[in-house]
């Protein structure tokens, strides 16, 4: 089932991050707020284990990047009362674009993803913090994230949360709901959306990797839910053709038979 009872569930959250951040020997965590949903969650989040005094949100937009973000990301800062940093990221990423071989919108993405997470371990070990994630269980199953980039925090409160969920967790930790309901976007490139890129929207995606991989329904069970058979395998495709990004590194082992 896709509903949570979100009291506990924050309660759960809590007392393991609490447990992991210390016994990692840290006692301070840092995150990219972006002004989306998920990563608003997780400053929440990181707020009520930690206090407002141990946890820093780094803005990094690009040229591109929607201003409005920004303003809801200071919104976040100031309700929480975190300390910040406004880190642009135009000149890094240009420096780069300069060096590649005319890279297209997805590769510039990955370019930018990289950028903000280098800066966050930088700051990582300038604070002594943790580096928090913020991306979700839905994102995580498709793939929807860049390697070493958004994917290469040290620990994520909401990745075994899908989409759904963290929503449901927002309204219960009282976000701004202008901020809850906005169309959710990796806010890479202009105009971009992540349903945009997904080809199906945020629903099905729950819906479909709920039923068969938590509730273990075949793909006919599954259409019971109302989707057809052809809408189901856009989703369960999409989790194959990136299920690498969860396995990487591909270590040889030398004491395994090779068949």
């Amino acid at each position: 089932m896709l509903k949570i009872n979100e009291k506990r569930m924050v309660e759960r959250i809590t007392e393991w991050m609490e447990k992991t951040i210390h016994k990692a020997g840290f006692t301070k965590a840092v995150l990219g707020l972006s002004g989306g949903i998920d990563s608003a969650v997780v400053a929440y989040l990181a707020v009520g284990v930690l206090g407002k005094e141990r946890v820093t949100a780094i803005k990094m937009p690009y040229l591109t990047s929607s201003k409005s973000s920004v303003e809801d990301a200071d919104r976040i800062i100031g309700e929480l009362g975190i300390s910040s940093e406004h880190i642009d990221i135009t000149r890094a990423v240009d420096v780069i674009d300069a060096m590649l071989n005319d890279p297209d919108p997805k590769r510039m993405g990955n370019v930018m993803a990289r950028v903000r997470m280098t800066i966050l371990f930088d700051k990582s070990a300038e604070l002594e913090a943790l580096v928090l994630g913020t991306s979700n269980k839905t994102e995580l199953m498709l793939g929807y994230g860049t390697l070493h980039g958004d994917l290469a925090s040290i620990i994520n409160p909401i990745g075994g949360l899908y989409k759904h969920q963290v929503w449901d967790l927002a309204r219960y930790l009282e976000i701004p709901e202008d901020i809850i309901n906005k169309k959710p976007s990796a806010d890479l490139i202009e105009g971009q959306t992540d349903e945009g890129d997904f080809g199906f929207t945020y629903k099905q995606a729950d819906d479909v990797l709920n039923s068969v991989f938590d509730e273990k329904n075949s793909k006919l069970d599954t259409s019971n839910l109302g989707y057809t058979l052809d809408q189901i395998n856009e989703v369960l495709d999409r989790v194959r053709f990136n299920e690498y990004k969860s396995k990487v590194p591909y270590i040889f082992d030398p004491k395994a038979l090779v068949i």
